[in-house]
């Protein structure tokens, strides 16, 4: 049986060009004498969507900012209409989108339960049923006579879930509410989620955590600007979409540096040295050879530094330095250390510094690649002006990850 049925739904809104005009005395004075005042562009944040959810699933929505899903999300809950198509949803709808929107500031939360129960469908009868079973749940017993402009954010954010869910919908639309709240109340929130499943509801969820959108959803739907890209089992879709977002960010991570290798020519107080020998080209491989400034985590990375001399430089230093990009120095190293002698070096040439495992947990690191003498002094150092970015699946904390196992012992009497 199909709880909701989305056919072909487009929709658009109207985005202003000019936007000089902030108050009604710059309408008069801007509409009299500019014609382009009321110039309008027309964007679609959905484009012909169409998919069924059945009765008893749980379908994931996810995609990048911008790309359509809350506004899906808002048609499926009616407050608004779509443009072209149509939605056809059967039975009562709960949805957690922007919770206590509906809150008046200077009535109290008792008030606020009430009124916010009639406006999703309950009689008074029914929510006085509830009523106790609100205010636990939001953990709000000694604060729920006391106007809701004097709650926290947290307190505010725990009634709108309490009451959204004692409507005991078919339908629940849920935006991103696992991403906020204390510990505690996140717990709380899977919990009644796990609940509703068991129930056989319906449910609807939009998140940017793609751990618990797999965790927890039957299947996933995929949309990118406003178009539908794909529907399926979670870990497939999921694969899909974090593939198309590892593109664009390796493709702006190559823009990047093809930047710094630019500014690197220029006058910079992050470049100094005599350049006697000068490095020419820094690029970044992987274990097959192909220049790349993304890795995933555990990936080979071969450092190249390509350089140029004025004149024969005996005993030279090669040197490389990671940090995070927050500056915190990760590790350093250079030839000399690691007892790798260089006699001399005339014309040009490459000097490859291998990692053969990268263990960096995820994020942004910064490099700084240098040439100088035995004691020091810098032919050619250039300090942060190139970048790679690390991913992972595995989500650590700190820098470094290194290789380890778990084991856990018991002793016997």
């Amino acid at each position: 049986m199909v709880a909701i049925d989305i056919d072909r739904v487009s929709k658009s809104f109207r985005k202003y060009t000019n936007r000089e005009i902030a108050t009604i005395k710059d309408l008069f004075v801007m509409g009299i004498f500019r014609k382009d005042t009321f110039e309008t562009e027309t964007f679609w944040a959905l484009r012909d969507v169409s998919f069924n959810i059945e009765n008893g699933k749980m379908i994931g929505i996810i995609g990048s900012n911008g790309s359509g899903k809350s506004t899906l999300l808002k048609l499926l809950a009616g407050i608004m209409g779509p443009t072209s198509g149509s939605i056809r949803v059967k039975g009562r709808v709960s949805a957690l989108i922007e919770l206590g929107a509906g809150f008046h500031p200077e009535l109290s939360g008792r008030e606020n339960i009430f009124i916010n129960g009639i406006i999703l469908g309950l009689s008074k009868k029914e929510i006085k049923d509830r009523f106790d079973g609100i205010v636990k749940f939001a953990g709000l017993e000694d604060f729920i006579d006391s106007p809701v402009k004097t709650y926290s954010s947290g307190m505010y954010m725990r009634l709108g879930f309490a009451i959204a869910i004692n409507v005991d919908p078919d339908i629940l639309l849920i935006d991103e509410i696992l991403a906020v709240g204390d510990e505690e109340f996140q717990h709380k929130c899977l919990n009644k989620i796990n609940d509703f499943k068991r129930k056989g509801k319906t449910l609807v969820f939009v998140s940017h955590d793609l751990g618990s959108i797999e965790r927890l959803c039957d299947e996933v739907v995929w949309i990118e600007d406003g178009v539908l890209k794909a529907r399926g089992l979670p870990r497939m879709v999921i694969d899909s979409y974090t593939g198309y977002v590892a593109s664009f960010e390796e493709e702006r991570a190559f823009e990047n540096h093809q930047s710094a290798l630019e500014g690197a020519k220029r006058e910079s107080p992050n470049r100094w040295g005599t350049r006697e020998i000068e490095i020419t080209n820094v690029r970044l491989t992987d274990g097959d050879k192909k220049e790349k400034y993304l890795f995933e985590y555990g990936e080979p990375i071969e450092i190249i530094l390509s350089y140029k001399t004025k004149r024969k430089i005996e005993d030279p230093v090669f040197g490389i330095g990671i940090f995070r990009d927050d500056g915190v120095c990760v590790f350093g190293t250079n030839t000399a250390i690691d007892g790798f002698s260089i006699s001399a070096v005339e014309g040009e040439g490459n000097v490859i510094f291998s990692i053969d495992r990268s263990n960096l947990v995820e994020g942004s690191y910064l490099l700084d690649v240098a040439i100088h003498k035995r004691d020091g002094q810098p032919y050619d150092y250039q300090s942060r002006l190139y970048s790679f970015v690390m991913r992972s699946k595995i989500k650590d904390v700190g820098i470094y990850r290194p290789d380890h196992d778990w084991l856990i012992t018991s002793k016997e009497g």
